[in-house]
C-alpha cells in the first residue's frame, strides 16, 4: 500500500516535469530548474489532494 503512495508520487513528478520542461524547452527556449520543479511539486500536490478528495466522496 505504501510502495503504492510512493510509486504514484514519484511517477506523477516526474511525469509533470518531464512535460513542464518540454513545454519550456519547445516555446520558451529555456527550461529554468525553479520553475520546472515548482510546478512538477505543485501537479503532485493536486494528485493527491483529488486523490484524497476522490476517497472522501467515495466513502461517504
Amino acid at each position: 500500500m505504501i510502495a503504492r503512495e510512493i510509486f504514484i508520487a514519484i511517477a506523477s513528478f516526474a511525469a509533470f516535469a518531464s512535460a513542464v520542461a518540454a513545454y519550456l524547452f519547445a516555446f520558451h527556449g529555456e527550461s529554468p530548474l525553479k520553475d520546472i520543479l515548482s510546478t512538477a511539486f505543485a501537479g503532485t500536490l493536486g494528485v493527491f489532494v483529488g486523490r484524497y478528495i476522490e476517497r472522501r466522496l467515495i466513502n461517504g
